[in-house]
């Protein structure tokens, strides 16, 4: 399933193997390494171990907190997050092959390390007989070989490489963007197949602007950021040079001074969030007239989507900016860049010089990582982004406790149920609104652990010792499923993480909620955990998710996924009063380590709002699930204490400065640090909880609290 990529935090780049470009902003995702079927994981070792080959979860203190990781010296109204997590800050380093570490990086690791155990138990067999087990071991296996990998050296690019060079004139270079969606290269437009928000009961074709290989479009106008376009043209130039590609120097500074020219014609990233403005639906036979300058036709044709006679267009102002650049552009330019965002795609599975020179400016250079992954561990994330839901079923069998989803289930229930009381609670909503809003929630979908059906492998080619191959064959295989859905009713069974996922996500077109297995593990959900600590861990995940469906975007679908505007002026106004001033305070924190670095609050504010109303429905879940009694206390903790402890401890984050740089230019969640007492603030409990008073730095005067869900 095509998705949204709504993740920056991923240490290795995509490779051939990834998912087609996704298509729209449609999911909210809980953290922004956001893994989806074809996103490569992280990971950094085990985290526990077990008999029988079980590899266990690790149980934060007697009873959910990590009490030993606090520092009770410091006053909760001065710094929230060092009074809870202080110690563990001081006591813990970042993984050497790490950029970030923290509760999703912990998991993350033991995913890892559970399917690397999974991964090599598998038998070798023949791939195109034995079924999926030997499929996944060839990929593995081959991913391996590094051996024969380095013997092949870049033999496996030549085909790719010759095509290049061989097209001559701009219409076969359209043709070979067209392809990029099977494995071939990149594209200055990404396509991709979702749900249509404005028929969600069918998949529809949408376009992206693209062609970036530097990320966000500020990357390549900001002052601040020339150091890394230096850096940048420099990489280009020793990419081409590793493929033989002629005049790498003077095309390298070609292809920068031509993506700059398409990151101008870019909408910002709060632009292409707003879903008032990214649905643009245009006759596929119009593009010629409305975007002149590239061969769409060819385009599309290559692509294999004729049968689409519709496209919704994202940024439709861009598309027709980014057609004129490319008119503008020589051959010679536009050849060397298909050849070098060829070769930084396919980097991850060709030889040493390739993947070191990937690593160093990618991970290292852009993110501060000092060494790169072990190769078992680029290995299961090989495996696991061509076959995931594959290598997920067993990961279930071996993995998910029923009774752990019959305790998620009467969780989101009293979630969902405290989420209706707040609505009526609610002064600036008018009934109107109110009927809409009760509406949406009574038809909120909920899919818990992992799907009911699996994915079907069995047109997958797999071919052992050809990783190159594998990893071509992977992706075109994904598009191919894609593109055939195009026009088609929708799958609503479908899921769009494989269980072993560390993540969420709420869809606004299927207006339902996700949680994979594998983060229904500590800090977020431990069942024999004290139940306020899991309130404010996995309660506020689940109530973070639920707000999706009414942030500042996800308000704008109804109960149906249909993108409509269900408000009233009035009420609309009121809520546009409160995000601005949520989005105020965000924007007024400062990272003393990147001086100038701000949150950029219009970009975050979805998530933000998922944030603070996410934590205020799962307070006002736990509060009825007492039902009348008080809270026992637990090492002289209240039980609101514990709540609130709970929901700080899951954001523990420790960054690299060039890390937590590329995650407020490129990232859509607001660093961990932030999100662990920013919208505590804003919760009148919390100050009677740990008695913050007027005299505290944490301090928000009760009138200025933000108020939205």
């Amino acid at each position: 399933m095509n998705k949204s990529l709504l993740c920056a935090a991923t240490a290795l780049a995509m490779t051939l193997m990834s998912a087609p470009v996704a298509a729209h902003d449609d999911h909210g995702c809980l953290d922004d390494a956001c893994d989806t079927r074809a996103l490569f994981m992280q990971g950094a070792g085990s985290e526990g171990g077990g008999s029988d080959g079980i590899i266990a979860a690790k149980r934060l203190g007697a009873w959910g907190i990590d009490t030993d990781g606090m520092d009770t010296s410091v006053d909760p109204g001065t710094d929230f997050v060092a009074y809870v997590s202080g110690n563990w800050e001081k006591t813990t380093e970042i993984p050497s092959d790490r950029s970030n570490y923290g509760g999703f990086a912990v998991l993350r690791d033991l995913s890892e390390a559970r399917l690397r155990a999974q991964l090599e138990a598998y038998p070798a067999g023949d791939p195109a007989t034995d079924g999926d087990p030997a499929k996944i071991a060839a990929l593995y296996s081959g991913f391996m070989d590094a051996e024969r990998i380095e013997s092949l050296g870049r033999a496996p690019l030549d085909a790719r490489l010759a095509a290049i060079r061989a097209a001559a004139d701009k219409t076969s270079l359209a043709t070979l963007m067209g392809r990029a969606n099977a494995g071939y290269g990149s594209s200055f437009f990404g396509i991709g197949v979702s749900d249509d928000q404005r028929d969600p009961d069918r998949y529809t074709l949408y376009l992206s602007q693209s062609g970036l290989g530097l990320g966000d479009r500020e990357m390549y106008i900001d002052p601040k950021f020339a150091p890394q376009r230096e850096r940048y043209q420099a990489y280009i130039a020793q990419m081409l040079g590793l493929a033989g590609w002629e005049q790498a120097d003077a095309r390298a500074a070609a292809i920068l001074a031509m993506e700059t020219q398409i990151a101008e014609a870019h909408w910002t990233r709060a632009e292409s969030r707003d879903r008032s403005k990214t649905y643009n639906p245009l006759a596929r036979t119009d593009f010629g007239t409305r975007a002149p300058g590239f061969p769409w036709q060819e385009f599309f044709a290559s692509a294999g989507v004729t049968g689409a006679q519709q496209v919704v267009v994202r940024q439709d102002t861009a598309v027709p900016k980014i057609a004129e650049v490319f008119d503008a552009t020589s051959i010679a330019t536009l050849q060397a860049w298909q050849a070098f965002r060829t070769v930084d795609a396919a980097a991850p599975v060709l030889p040493k010089a390739f993947v070191d020179a990937e690593f160093e400016f990618r991970s290292k250079f852009l993110s501060g990582q000092p060494e790169q992954r072990e190769r078992w561990k680029r290995g299961v994330a090989f495996a696991e982004s061509a076959m995931g839901e594959a290598i997920g079923r067993d990961y279930v069998a071996e993995y998910f406790p029923a009774d752990a989803k019959a305790k998620m289930d009467d969780l989101v229930a009293n979630v969902k149920a405290a989420m209706g009381a707040r609505l009526d609670q609610l002064e600036w909503m008018g009934p109107e609104t109110k009927i809409e809003a009760h509406a949406k929630l009574a038809g909120f979908g909920l899919k818990i652990g992992h799907p009911e059906e699996w994915r079907d492998y069995s047109a997958l080619r797999v071919v052992a010792g050809d990783v190159f191959g594998n990893a071509e064959r992977s992706r075109a295989f994904e598009w191919e499923y894609n593109r055939n859905r195009i026009g088609q009713q929708v799958d609503k069974a479908e899921w769009g993480m494989t269980p072993q996922t560390v993540n969420a996500y709420y869809s606004s077109v299927k207006n339902e909620i996700v949680f994979p297995a594998a983060i229904l593990q500590p800090p977020f959900f431990d069942p024999d955990a004290d139940p306020a600590v899991n309130y404010g861990g996995i309660g506020g995940v689940i109530g973070h998710e639920i707000i999706h469906g009414f942030d500042d975007q996800g308000r704008k679908s109804d109960g149906a996924g249909l993108l409509r505007d269900w408000w009233t002026a009035e009420d609309a106004a009121k809520f546009e009063v409160e995000a601005a001033k949520l989005g105020a305070q965000y924007e007024s924190y400062e990272f003393p380590e990147l001086p100038g670095m701000r949150i950029n609050a219009r970009v975050a504010m979805g998530e933000n709002i998922g944030d603070l109303g996410g934590l205020t429905i799962a307070l006002e879940a736990y509060r009825r699930s007492l039902d009348g009694q008080p809270a026992p206390m637990i090492d002289g903790f209240s039980g609101e204490q514990r709540l609130f402890m709970g929901w700080a401890q899951i954001w523990r984050t420790l960054w690299r400065d060039d890390a937590l740089r590329q995650q407020l230019v490129n990232g859509t969640h607001s660093p961990g640090q932030i999100r662990a007492f920013a919208p505590l603030r804003n919760i009148d409990a919390w100050y009677d909880a740990f008695g913050i008073t007027q005299a505290d730095p944490l301090w928000i005067a009760p009138e200025d609290r933000v108020r939205i869900w």
